[in-house]
């Protein structure tokens, strides 16, 4: 059975993305306990590109189905669950890439709302963090998915933040989100 195609984030309104968020059903990952079963031979790149033995998973909708069966360790790790099986996978950043966002509003009324990679939709807030951390390269963001796991926030839309942080011009620089203000540097 064919899975529906991504939507739109630029055509939604936030009523429509909130309702999305509600209908989303995922397994229930965390309530999962089978024996560690090995490897799985797969790996998610810092670009978001899913990998098995060294191919890229390029069907999509396959992609989509594993990211509902991951789950992040207490010791950091990840790995694949089903009720029988769990598989490590590796993954070089994040398991996930914010690679679209919608704002409506402003200041502390300001809503952010993004799509992910796997086409689940997250708004920043208080259950879902947005967090800048510094490295070597520059800024890296990174918004709360769930259990523990995060999207990185793709260079383009981490872009399309600063420029609505600088127009807001808080201080220190940064965007409200569905009553949560997020700073954009640690300083």
């Amino acid at each position: 059975m064919p899975m529906d195609p991504l939507p739109d984030l630029a055509t939604m309104s936030l009523t429509d993305v909130a309702k999305a968020l509600a209908e989303k059903r995922l397994p229930p990952v965390d309530q999962w306990h089978p024996t560690h079963c090995g490897d799985s031979e797969m790996r998610i790149a810092r670009d978001g590109t899913w990998f098995h033995q060294g191919s890229p998973i390029g069907r999509e909708a396959m992609v989509r189905l594993f990211s509902t069966i991951l789950r992040r360790e207490a010791d950091g790790s990840y790995v694949l669950v089903t009720p029988g099986e769990k598989l490590d996978i590796v993954v070089e950043d994040a398991p996930f890439m914010a690679v679209e966002v919608k704002s409506e509003g402003a200041g502390k009324a300001r809503k952010l709302a993004f799509r992910l990679n796997t086409g689940d939709f997250i708004m920043a807030g208080p259950d879902n963090l947005l967090r800048f951390e510094d490295k070597s390269d520059g800024p890296h963001p990174y918004l709360h998915v769930r259990g523990g796991m995060e999207a990185l926030v793709s260079r383009s839309v981490f872009y399309e933040l600063v420029e609505l942080a600088l127009e807001e011009g808080g201080d220190p620089i940064g965007l409200w989100s569905d009553g949560k203000y997020f700073a954009m540097s640690n300083a």
